[in-house]
């Protein structure tokens, strides 16, 4: 992300008069047509914090955005989510007047407030992926999701009432489910990029603990800067492929290197665990038996 200034958007209202459309019909949540969204402004305010969810499907013929590092043509539906206070960053890099379609539905904390929707949205991990981190759909899913969107469309643009707020936050979950699974869908579909990913990491924890100026552990927001993705988005692509997140393979790669250590060296479980990045071999060893069933020692001693 530039270092340039951040555009933050404190309100859903302060969102449509940004972009020029009407006031929201209620302050806490809208729903509205892509083909209605004013591009303009993203020119020249690139960096961007909402104080709300915001999720879309955007289709655009002749426009090409760039998110993140990724350039987007939007020829295919494609799916963003964007978590409150999250920065993001948007370029038009070409744009041709033809024509946009898709929708854009954001929802501000409040209107969740004291229902299980609530808490459980933290579950959705992709709010916490990058923005460039997108949900490419089929054409079938994109179908699957426009039927919820217009349940919510219907509940939004009728007469508000007390039922109102509780069908919309059940089709909104609805949506987030579909979107979990789709993602899921992605994940696996995208096997030969998804597998570079994979490969990648594994460099990345190897360079890591055999680079000698090293200190302490690897991280997993390390590993994810190292290939170039979000640490939520490796975990849950890791989780997927090989059913370990980053953090089990960090310590898989960890274990294999203290077997070796311990095979064919003679340092000490201290001195393993300090070479390891270990500030106490307490730690290391705590980690080694629940991992292996064994303590450092009594692996030595077998395998000898």
């Amino acid at each position: 992300m530039s270092q340039q200034q951040v555009h933050r958007v404190e309100s859903i209202a302060d969102f449509h008069r940004m972009k020029g459309l009407p006031s929201p019909q209620h302050p806490l949540i809208s729903l509205f047509d892509y083909s209605t969204f004013d591009c303009s402004v993203e020119i020249n305010h690139k960096n961007f914090v909402f104080d709300f969810y915001h999720i879309s499907i955007k289709r655009s013929l002749g426009t090409k955005y760039k998110y993140g590092q990724n350039h987007y043509d939007f020829k295919d539906g494609i799916m963003f989510f964007i978590a409150p206070n999250q920065i993001f960053g948007i370029e038009t890099i070409e744009e041709i007047a033809t024509s946009k379609s898709g929708w854009v539905l954001m929802i501000h904390p409040d209107f969740l407030w004291g229902t299980p929707l609530a808490k459980s949205i933290s579950q959705y991990e992709f709010f916490d992926y990058a923005v460039n981190e997108a949900l490419f759909l089929s054409e079938m899913e994109e179908t699957t999701l426009q039927a919820i969107v217009k349940n919510i469309e219907r509940e939004y643009t009728g007469n508000l009432d007390k039922f109102s707020q509780g069908i919309i936050i059940s089709q909104i979950e609805t949506l987030l489910n579909y979107s979990d699974r789709f993602y899921q869908r992605q994940f696996i579909t995208r096997k030969v990029i998804n597998r570079k990913i994979l490969a990648k990491v594994e460099q990345a924890i190897n360079a890591y603990f055999n680079d000698e100026n090293t200190t302490g552990l690897p991280t997993v927001l390390h590993i994810a800067e190292s290939v170039h993705v979000s640490p939520m988005y490796l975990s849950s692509l890791l989780k997927s492929l090989t059913g370990l997140t980053t953090q089990q393979h960090i310590h898989e790669k960890l274990i294999e290197k203290a077997k070796e250590k311990l095979s064919t060296t003679e340092l000490t479980v201290s001195e393993i665990a300090f070479e390891l990045g270990f500030e106490h071999s307490q730690s290391f060893s705590k980690l080694f038996k629940n991992k292996t069933n064994l303590s450092p020692l009594e692996f030595r001693s077998a395998f000898n």
